[in-house]
């Protein structure tokens, strides 16, 4: 019996073939990308993330943003007017998980950082339709109201660490007191003050 015969005609074999091309495909897409320097390097400029921000990118991942905002500019001329230098695998070497991304309801947020002010990002979240009237992103008044909890974020930092994130004893050290009587709004404008700031000026 001819393979493509077989194949065809025995369901077996049609899914054990499909999972073995589809396990050859992913190697060789994505197996060379552990060993290129610039995809495990970090970006000039680029650094871990603060403890506040740790709080605050968990925070975003949380509340589902990740769900109407992408992370990733694509290299054309389009996007990159609008947002700024296209999104490089450097930038997101200290990402677990990574927010790259296609789905776009809301703007892209990979250059967000300093593009606004604190006080605006504050206004935004708490009622996006203040600065933004069209807007139909949700509001999120509770970020106000709840504080930080030091031993979360010092236990997710521990957490990066283990995956490659050069965390020292030093920086546990210092994240009780960068935590103190912040809210989760703090934390994720400081989150979103941080994103994008090693590119963003080149073009």
């Amino acid at each position: 019996m001819k393979l493509q015969q077989l194949v065809e005609e025995k369901v077996g074999f049609l899914i054990v073939f499909t999972v073995i091309l589809i396990s050859f495909g992913l190697l060789v897409q994505i197996v060379p990308l552990f060993f290129t320097k610039e995809v495990i390097t970090p970006t000039e400029g680029v650094k871990p993330y603060t403890a506040l921000q740790v709080a605050g990118r968990d925070i975003y991942i949380r509340e589902g943003c990740y769900n109407c905002h992408s992370q990733m500019i694509r290299p054309f001329r389009a996007e990159t007017e609008r947002y700024g230098h296209y999104s490089v695998a450097g930038e997101s070497v200290f990402d677990h998980p990574f927010q790259w991304g296609s789905k776009r309801t809301g703007p892209d947020l990979a250059r967000v950082g300093g593009r606004y002010s604190d006080e605006w990002h504050r206004i935004h979240l708490i009622n996006p339709r203040e600065v933004v009237p069209e807007s139909n992103m949700p509001a999120f008044p509770w970020l106000a109201r709840k504080v930080v909890n030091p031993d979360v974020v010092v236990r997710n930092m521990k957490a990066l660490k283990t995956v490659g994130v050069p965390y020292s004893d030093e920086d546990f050290a210092k994240a009780p007191a960068e935590l103190e009587n912040k809210t989760e709004l703090d934390a994720v404008i400081a989150y979103l003050q941080g994103l994008g700031l090693a590119l963003k000026n080149t073009r």
